[in-house]
């Protein structure tokens, strides 16, 4: 059974359970305990909150179909940049590559890895992220107010696209690193080490969220929550702040309301992605041919039902809105907030912000509602509803639980890129050997290390706003690439997407609709995610360059 590839050393340990608990545990980190707080701040109201999750749904189902079939037909180490480099070229898959190890996967690793410990925080105040919640402060820079513009030729200000207001280094951050450095040496051990780290933690973390599921369902269910949001499913999505930023550019009112609702889709993509990850491991997992497609469809679909019915636990405990009289307050106050920062005032700006922090904790859980509640801490705030006492703690042992376990499905994965890149001699070589226990040692230290650089950094969460952009246009590029590679390929795989070419194309042409509205609703997550895909251009040369003169003095 545990077979090894003669040809590369790989050894095939992973099984279709193997591999599905792999795209489950990775797909599920800390997003879906957070982000529909963020969409309820947009859409307003619960029927737009759930079409945003029914959207995501279907998205992520349809562009994991493409991907099974594309994985059956070149089931090799790299699974996406691979597809890219057979379909299209080596500069797409190494733009690809380039922009995973700078920001995606590596971003990803450190944003669930501080999320580990902002919930450790929660127990352990002092081991925390925060220094105003008690968190050990190594460097606290309140007013560190650091910002990169753009001068533009139709605007009379520059465009700020990045600001930082605050910079500190707590013993949250070091957990962090602990966690990447701990979960990187296991799967340095070997793929049947990492997988059962993997397997354990999965279990956990989805009994966690059908306990959830299940409280919501029952004891959390509240009747006056379930009014207000039932009551009026549609309407909410024309008061927000965010319809009203839109609005002034999309002069046709219910146009402008379904923009706002397809950018609200940028948090639940991202608690949905890292799905494709499980085709980086193809010459580890048993007949890839047909268990990469299994797990990519059974995993992915699992998840997306496990999403939604959280979401309806939600609806059914919590307001969608807060209160009018706070949520009128809170929207007052940071109007006030930012034309003091923006008249240099730091320091009324200051005070007036911890006038508002307190206003708003001091408010029933009730009172905030889904859109304002504490932290975004959604998952707590329900548990919040049946057990006060211990609602909290249980909520932040489960997050915990879940960052683990993602964090150590996308250690796993992601060093299986670079392996594929350093095997086309487009990443440091060392990326390119295993050890002797079968697994890339070098790809996953390099990759530790820059996550680790990545918390300390405190950019990781702004850097990951930025790709959502990139994110979609290489989903929309590789699903484009399975025409090419049908054309080219005469052999029958096992899988083969249901309705081709309609469902293919139906994905990459709701992949460009969505960039496109990216550009008006979040274009501060647009225009760096394209910048930073594009900086690997001169690098793919560079290191082609480079490498073509390594060979040169090898031959002479």
């Amino acid at each position: 059974m545990n077979g090894t590839d003669g040809a590369t050393g790989f050894r095939r340990q992973l099984n279709w359970l193997d591999a599905t608990l792999l795209v489950v545990g990775t797909m599920i980190g800390s997003g879906i305990f957070i982000v529909s707080a963020d969409i309820a701040r947009d859409v307003g109201s619960s029927g737009w909150l759930l079409v945003v999750w029914l959207l995501t749904a279907l998205m992520t189902l349809l562009g994991a179909a493409c991907y099974a079939e594309l994985s059956a037909r070149l089931p090799w180490a790299g699974g996406q940049y691979v597809y890219l480099r057979e379909a299209w070229n080596p500069l797409s898959a190494f733009l690809y590559g380039w922009t995973c190890f700078l920001v995606i996967q590596t971003g990803s690793i450190a944003a669930v890895a501080v999320a580990f410990a902002k919930f450790l925080g929660v127990l352990v105040p002092s081991l925390g992220i925060d220094p105003d919640a008690g968190a050990y402060t190594f460097v606290d820079w309140p007013d560190f107010n650091r910002y990169l513009a753009i001068p533009l030729p139709w605007r009379e200000e520059p465009w700020i696209f990045w600001q930082k207001q605050r910079y500190s280094i707590t013993a949250g951050h070091l957990v962090a690193v602990l966690v990447i450095a701990l979960l990187t040496a296991i799967n340095c051990l070997g793929v049947r080490e990492g997988k059962w780290v993997q397997n354990v933690f999965t279990v956990s973390k989805v009994a966690a969220l059908v306990l959830l599921i299940v409280a919501g369902l029952t004891v959390a269910a509240d009747v006056e929550a379930i009014r207000l949001n039932f009551g009026a499913l549609w309407g909410g999505v024309y008061e927000t702040p965010r319809f009203q930023e839109v609005s002034e550019l999309v002069p046709w009112r219910h146009l402008a309301a379904i923009m706002v609702v397809l950018g609200a889709m940028v948090g639940a993509l991202f608690a949905a992605d890292a799905w494709n990850n499980i085709t980086f491991t193809a010459l580890e997992v048993h007949e890839p041919q047909r268990n990469l497609p299994r797990s990519l469809l059974s995993g992915v679909a699992f998840v997306m039902v496990i999403y939604l019915l959280t979401n309806l636990v939600y609806l059914l405990a919590l307001p969608v809105r807060a209160d009018a009289e706070l949520e009128a307050y809170i929207r007052t106050t940071q109007q006030q907030i930012s034309r003091l920062t923006a008249e240099g005032r730091t320091t009324e700006a200051q005070a007036l912000q911890q006038e508002l922090e307190q206003r708003w904790r001091q408010a029933s859980t009730f009172e905030r509602g889904l859109a304002r509640v504490l932290d975004d801490r959604v998952g707590t705030a329900v548990l919040e509803q049946v057990s006060p006492r211990f609602g909290v703690a249980f909520m932040a042992i489960a997050v915990m639980i879940s960052t683990f376990g993602c964090v150590n499905g996308m250690t796993l994965m992601g060093a299986r890129l670079y392996y594929a890149m350093a095997q086309d001699g487009l990443f440091f070589s060392v990326a390119g050997r295993l050890n002797r226990r079968g697994v890339p040692a070098a790809g996953l230290l390099l990759q530790g290390i820059w996550a680790s650089l990545l918390v300390f950094s405190g950019t990781y969460s702004e850097l990951l706003d930025f790709v959502i952009f990139a994110v979609l246009l290489f989903y929309a590029t590789t699903v484009a690439g399975l025409f090419i590679i049908r054309r080219k390929q005469s052999a029958e795989p096992p899988f083969r997407v249901w309705g081709y070419p309609v469902i293919p194309a139906f994905y990459i042409l709701a992949c460009i609709l969505i960039m496109l509205d990216l550009l008006v609703v979040r274009p501060n997550y647009t225009w760096p995610g394209l910048f930073i895909v594009l900086t690997g251009i001169p690098i793919y040369y560079l290191w082609r360059f480079l490498g073509h003169r390594g060979r040169l003095r090898s031959e002479t």
